[in-house]
């Protein structure tokens, strides 16, 4: 039996899980590793939310069906506690990264997640500060490294600046390093 990771992305249309879920999956291949990062498509349009899945594995990966449960749920857009459960399915021991400015000891309080360990990050004040935008994928990005070790901060970095050219490339790096750092579990 073929051990995995599975990661859930939870956002909104335009937001950039996509984008963060096949970052991952390339830091992850270039690592050797097998992955799959995949959306989940329907009618949505901008702002609307939606679902992003990444898998990665030391082998091939024969499973090809969305992530019913997750190892790690990442949430870009914190709105999206009040009307989606995002916990649902997430393994006990799961871990739950989440984009607000609460600590992750305040958070797991408001989900009773006894069983769940809890990160956050404020990545729209990251991605304010470093990008000047709210785009927060990238700095999400950087707090999932922290949180997980699925992958190397390098290789998040080496297929960022590859991904994004010029000061762009730089500025979401200089993101991605920031959440590294200031991104809390509990």
């Amino acid at each position: 039996m073929v051990l995995f990771q599975e990661i859930r992305w939870h956002g909104r249309g335009g937001q950039g899980v996509v984008t963060a879920s096949n970052l991952l999956a390339s830091a992850a291949l270039l690592e050797g590793k097998q992955v799959q990062a995949f959306p989940e498509f329907g009618p949505e349009r901008t702002g609307a939310p939606l679902l992003g899945f990444t898998r990665i594995s030391d082998a091939p990966i024969d499973v090809h069906s969305q992530v019913y449960e997750p190892d790690v749920v990442v949430v870009l857009d914190p709105t999206l506690l009040k009307t989606v459960n995002v916990t649902e399915g997430l393994k006990k021991d799961g871990k739950l990264l989440v984009n607000t400015d609460l600590a992750p000891k305040e958070l797991k309080g408001q989900l009773n997640g006894e069983e769940i360990r809890v990160f956050t990050v404020n990545a729209t004040r990251i991605s304010l500060d470093v990008i000047g935008r709210p785009i927060f994928n990238t700095a999400m990005l950087g707090a999932l490294v922290k949180a997980t070790n699925l992958v190397s901060l390098d290789s998040v970095i080496k297929v960022t600046l590859e991904r994004f050219a010029g000061s762009v490339g730089e500025k979401n790096v200089a993101a991605i390093k920031r959440s590294f750092m200031e991104a809390k579990g509990e």
